[in-house]
């Protein structure tokens, strides 16, 4: 039986967000969630010189290992994790292991608070975070609220729930806030647009689509044969991450949808 917040992926896609539902997500939880006060935000704070894109999907799926100074955690660590590329991991539908010890606005508990957990070492090295990212953490908590007719107060960061343990996430909540609640407000910046078709094909050439997972066909053949995996026709997770990689090598926004600029792109390369 699905937990309580089965919701969270319908309500992040139509914010026109990128969701990625990870399998099992639906029923995954320690146990159901109780009455929900907010949001709580937090970084991985996990060592990734290469910058992948969420290579911590799979703790906070299934859990922390013990290690040195650090004690084994079940799994799930949290309900949502935010890729470097604005995705949206839908992991658990029910109570995430996320908070611990603390409070905010005298509220306490897993049971509480839905955990974003978004792909961040925590160091300077990794700052400034990715802007399609951070646009998409503040664009996340804004729906997450309005699905519970709440305003940005009910956000807080892992810090200020957990002050004396917590330094996550390295980001300035009070501008955190203001941010989602522009969003909220109907004041912030515009939803960004990829055109569903080229505006401005190529000379003698017809317009192509914008495309991503889970198209299929020959033009999904000819960008495997740019990005270098096998041409099978299917656009799915090995090409969106082959993509995104292109993007990121050519100071494109690596969301791994084949638009008109990475079209351009691809073109030339």
């Amino acid at each position: 039986m699905a937990f309580k917040l089965d919701w969270l992926a319908d309500v992040l896609e139509a914010a026109g967000l990128k969701v990625s539902r990870v399998d099992g997500w639906e029923t995954r939880g320690r146990g159901d969630m109780g009455d929900i006060f907010g949001v709580i935000c937090h970084h991985t704070g996990s060592r990734n010189p290469q910058r992948l894109n969420m290579p911590t999907l799979r703790s906070l799926r299934d859990g922390r290992k013990a290690s040195p100074g650090l004690a084994a955690l079940p799994g799930p660590l949290a309900q949502l994790g935010l890729a470097r590329d604005g995705t949206y991991f839908v992991i658990a539908a029910g109570k995430a292991i996320h908070a611990g010890p603390g409070s905010f606005r005298d509220v306490s508990g897993n049971g509480r608070f839905i955990g974003i957990e978004a792909e961040n070492d925590g160091t300077m090295g990794d700052f400034p975070w990715p802007a399609v990212q951070l646009d998409a953490y503040h664009r996340g908590v804004a729906a997450i609220l309005k699905r519970l007719n709440k305003d940005a107060s009910f956000c807080c960061g892992h810090k200020e729930y957990a002050p004396k343990r917590k330094p996550d996430p390295d980001l300035s909540m009070m501008d955190f806030r203001a941010s989602v609640q522009a969003i909220l407000d109907g004041t912030g910046p515009p939803v960004p647009i990829v055109p569903e078709i080229e505006p401005q094909p190529p000379p003698g050439q017809a317009p192509r689509p914008t495309l991503r997972r889970p198209a299929k066909g020959d033009l999904v053949k000819v960008i495997q044969s740019k990005v270098g995996v096998q041409a099978d026709g299917k656009f799915g997770p090995k090409t969106e991450a082959a993509v995104r990689v292109f993007q990121r090598n050519h100071s494109l926004v690596p969301d791994g949808i084949v638009g008109p600029k990475t079209w351009q792109a691809l073109d030339a390369a």
